[in-house]
């Protein structure tokens, strides 16, 4: 009986989401620096000694294909950066987003954000946002004044319509390392 519950509790929260409008959904937004009281804007100045850094692709879909390639899902899509270091912050230095062409769509900084230890961010593309097509992609890039754990970076992509569902998670992949000397 308890499963049968919580098969009816799903089902009216998919309802209940995918009911809401499109219409009245959030634009997307202008690139600007998010910083939340976890994290703060630093300027990487002379002083500023770097350990490491790395360069993440992480692919995104702002759409699927269902009913044989026919129809088009939008999907909303999450970029989460975690930094899972104990101890040690992290600088993201760039967050951008290009579309299937390998365009840029989006700058998501204007300046760098620190990432205090455990601290996470995230980064967000509308579901009618579809200009980034279903190819599109993030290029994460951080910095550490010190040699640290490497941060969990993915997105999340989730759509709803039609009384259906779909969600699913993309990791990012390190496609630039460089460790300096200290």
């Amino acid at each position: 009986m308890r499963l049968f519950s919580h098969h009816y509790l799903a089902i009216a929260l998919i309802l209940l989401v995918s009911c809401q409008s499109s219409e009245n959904l959030p634009k997307s937004q202008p690139a600007t620096t998010q910083a939340t009281p976890f994290q703060k804007i630093v300027t990487l100045d002379k002083n500023f000694k770097i350990a490491t850094t790395e360069t993440i692709y992480v692919p995104v879909y702002s759409h699927i294909y269902h009913h044989n390639k026919q129809e088009i899902f939008n999907l909303a899509v999450t970029l989460s950066i975690r930094n899972t270091d104990l101890t040690n912050s992290l600088v993201l230095t760039s967050v951008r987003y290009y579309d299937s062409d390998g365009k840029l769509v989006k700058k998501y900084l204007e300046q760098p954000i620190q990432l205090d230890a455990l601290a996470s961010t995230d980064f967000f593309v509308n579901r009618n946002d579809t200009s980034g097509g279903l190819g599109a992609n993030f290029i994460v890039e951080w910095v550490s004044q010190t040699k640290i754990s490497e941060p969990i970076v993915e997105a999340v992509m989730i759509g709803t319509d039609y009384q259906q569902g779909i969600s699913f998670t993309s990791p990012g992949r390190v496609i630039k390392k460089q460790n300096n000397r200290m």
